[in-house]
């Protein structure tokens, strides 16, 4: 599988994206504190399942983990996210933005 196909994946699901976002505002966060997390949100799962979406998670290189004595603490790595939005996202907004930016700067510019 393609690391692109990987990131999509593993960003498809919307429990990943919630412990994505949970380690952007966390880093290092236990896994202890990640299923807290979930719950907070009101997703019912397992600690089996929230290891699971670490493993998809990890293996899209999106998760990088540290041990810290019995802990292993994990890290958001933002590298593959950036890669698909600069290969796939601005590619094909550019163009298109600019003029829409620009049609909405000179329809505000007019009395």
């Amino acid at each position: 599988m393609e690391d692109d196909d990987r990131v999509f994946k593993a960003l498809a699901d919307p429990t990943r994206r919630l412990l994505l976002d949970t380690l952007l505002a966390h880093p290092g966060a236990s896994l202890t504190e990640l299923e807290s997390a979930v719950a907070a949100e009101g997703v019912t799962m397992t600690r089996f399942g929230v290891m699971k979406h670490l493993k998809v998670l990890t293996e899209a290189g999106l998760v990088v983990t540290r041990r810290d004595g019995r802990r292993t603490l994990h890290h958001l790595n933002p590298v593959p996210v950036q890669l698909v939005h600069d290969r796939w996202i601005t590619r094909f907004t550019e163009g298109p933005a600019q003029v829409l930016a620009d049609l909405k700067h000179t329809l505000e510019d007019q009395p």
